[in-house]
């Protein structure tokens, strides 16, 4: 009976370390358009193409209406059902030139060429072939101001240092480094010449003198306390993994490739098929979404996630005049693709040059059900009234009205395990805590707080015939009554010689505390005529709104238009909304992904000093600056402390060992 005690304890021991060990990371997904048919025939018919202007994902210069990259879907003979046949998919990418973010053309900034490969920015070794390539790191025209002795971080390693400014203030002796080590140095003079310095290297997978780094200096002051040099112009590739791109190479399920000097082409040389309820990784990150749908339906849409924090500009389609939007054309609009759900809509019209009129700028969205993540509809885990708004989850506090909403905090099924005791964080202040396990290891007591004070508690029990939900119901929100603002299910409890252990799979939560009420003399942003019709939620213009060229003009509610800086006779546009991973405040220069990361390193002002690095420097690329928990032993949902849970179960499984050898 000890012998089982203690394999029992080791069990959920290995659970524990699993759980707490297995941590995700914050993603935001960018999806492209939607296809849905009955199989890959009925949606394929003649051939499918994606390129730029439909997928976020992919490289798009607007001013200059730019796009490298393009997948396919070509109807081919082996086609059939949700399996698409040899050399079905097709990626193409062309080498095209783009301008700098400093434009300076007399000081040899004017244009460069870039490669859209896999979704990230590449920039070939030479101009007109596509065989090898380094990965852009930074384009940008910020000013930044950096002391002598100091080291500007370019990301990825690679660094400057302002080693000296000579008597006179005219001259900046700079040096490159990559890794801490001296890799070229210059002295720039800003009294002459065009204050720029190129960095050419040599055998560079092969290839001499290509340009790695640009740098333009803007100004240099010599001081009676300070020696500063004033940058404005930067351009870096990562030299140091440049790649050679050959025949015979594979990426992914993508591994027949041809290059045609600018030109990429990869295909498939095996079938490809859609799994249903997956996501099938196509390559280097791309991949392909396929809902859970019957055998007779197939519906999906390709996409990558980002996972790198930064705050990332995720965009609809590209619109040349009257558009509209939904959420097949504008990934920043709630979409659910098993059940097919969409919710929201923006639409162009009454345009006159650059000018919507009084009316035609139009936000529709409605109440949809979708499922729970966690599936049990015996428990009452069957669906939920969902609504769009303004391009974020909310859940109307009436199934049929759009008044009263609440932003969906959480809808998840995966698996947490706590220790009576510890709390789980649940986000925006929502925690839930395990008060006690029962003596018979049948029942769990949970409390669920808001910012550490106590809302609701229950004792959910896991024999019997019970449903092992707990429903928490608050009155008073917003003026309506019994509203479920958290589902709790409970998988197991476990009441052991040691730990006091329960097992949470389904968790939902609205964020109930900022709850809102929508009314006719509302105005989100530009949008100022509110019309609430039952399930349905119609916002206009009341106003003239101008799409004013080469500028971000909010809509309403964190939602813009970016604007292409284009002639007078031209308008180019798209929408778009921000979506941050990590730490907000954990910036740095470097901008190396495909779509749009803004904000990355934005100087507090035009003249932003950067310190000198010390045990206080902020995190540089690829780093996290980790902050002491508040609380000892709060854990998040798929992010609970890491270590603690392992430290406590290989502590657990090695007294496991010893009792049983004891016992022997």
């Amino acid at each position: 009976m000890k012998r089982f005690a203690a394999v029992t304890l080791a069990a959920l021991m290995v659970l524990t370390v699993f759980a707490s060990a297995a941590s995700a990371e914050d993603a935001v997904e960018i999806r492209g358009p939607v296809f849905n048919g009955s199989n890959i025939e009925d949606i394929v018919g003649d051939g499918i193409t994606i390129d730029a202007t439909d997928f976020a994902a992919f490289y798009y210069d607007i001013d200059d209406n730019v796009t490298t990259e393009s997948l396919s879907i070509e109807k081919v003979a082996d086609n059939k059902g949700n399996v698409i046949g040899e050399n079905g998919i097709v990626y193409t990418t062309t080498i095209q030139q783009v301008d700098y973010e400093y434009e300076n053309t007399a000081a040899g900034w004017d244009n460069y060429s870039l490669l859209g490969f896999f979704a990230e920015k590449y920039i070939p070794l030479k101009s007109n072939s596509a065989d090898k390539l380094a990965k852009l790191v930074l384009d940008s025209d910020d000013k930044y101001t950096i002391r002598t002795g100091e080291t500007l971080d370019l990301g990825q390693g690679y660094s400057i240092e302002a080693k000296q400014v000579d008597v006179d203030g005219e001259k900046v002796w700079l040096q490159f480094d990559k890794d801490g080590e001296y890799v070229d140095d210059e002295i720039i003079s800003v009294g002459t010449g065009d204050s720029t310095w190129d960095v050419e290297l040599d055998d560079i997978q092969d290839e001499d003198d290509v340009v790695v780094l640009k740098v333009h200096v803007n100004q240099v002051f010599q001081g009676a306390v300070d020696s500063i040099a004033q940058i404005e112009g930067l351009w870096l590739i990562d030299y140091a993994n440049a790649i050679k791109i050959e025949s015979d190479d594979e990426f992914g399920e993508l591994n027949d490739v041809s290059i045609n000097g600018p030109t990429l082409k990869i295909t498939n040389e095996d079938t490809f098929t859609l799994t249903r309820d997956s996501t099938n990784e196509l390559a280097e990150g791309l991949a392909f979404k396929v809902a859970d749908t019957p055998s007779n339906v197939l519906r999906f849409y390709i996409m990558k996630e980002l996972t790198e924090p930064g705050t990332y500009e995720i965009r609809g389609s590209v619109a040349n005049g009257e558009a509209t939007w939904n959420a097949s054309s504008f990934a920043g609009f709630y979409y659910d693709i098993n059940d097919n759900v969409e919710t929201e809509e923006l639409s162009v019209s009454k345009l006159n040059g650059n000018v919507i009129e009084k009316g035609g700028l139009v936000y529709t969205t409605s109440i949809k059900d979708v499922d729970y993540e966690y599936e049990n509809a015996a428990a009452g885990w069957d669906t939920y009234p969902i609504i769009g708004f303004f391009a974020e989850e909310y859940i109307p506090l009436k199934a049929n009205s759009a008044d009263k909403l609440a932003k969906l905090v959480l809808d998840s099924d995966d698996k947490y395990t706590i220790r009576t005791g510890e709390t789980l964080d649940l986000g925006e202040g929502y925690s839930l805590e395990a008060k006690q396990v029962d003596v018979d290891g049948e029942k769990v007591w949970l409390q669920f707080n808001k910012d550490g004070e106590y809302v609701d508690d229950e004792i959910v029990s896991v024999g019997g015939t019970g449903d092992n939900t707990w429903d928490v119901e608050l009155d008073d929100i917003q003026d309506e009554d019994d509203v479920v603002v958290l589902k709790v299910h409970v998988n197991q409890v476990f009441q052991g010689a040691v730990d006091s252990i329960a097992q949470i799979e389904g968790l939902w939560l609205i964020d109930y505390a900022n709850a809102i009420k929508i009314e006719s003399d509302d105005e989100f942003g530009e949008l100022n005529d509110v019309s609430v019709q039952g399930e349905s939620l119609r916002i206009t213009n009341d106003d003239t709104f101008t799409l004013t060229r080469d500028s971000d003009e909010e809509i309403g509610e964190g939602m813009f238009f970016k604007i292409a800086d284009t002639p007078a006779s031209e308008l180019r546009y798209y929408p778009f909304v921000k979506r941050t991973i990590g730490d907000e405040n954990n910036t740095s220069i470097e901008n190396n992904t495909s779509v749009e990361s803004v904000n990355k390193t934005e100087p507090s002002d035009d003249n932003a000093t950067i310190e000198t690095p010390d045990d206080n420097t902020p995190a540089t690329p690829g780093e996290t600056s980790v902050e002491a928990p508040t609380e000892e032993n709060k854990t998040e949902p798929g992010k609970e402390s890491p270590g603690f849970g392992v430290v406590l179960g290989l502590v657990g499984l090695l007294a496991v060992v010893y009792i049983v050898r004891r016992n022997n």
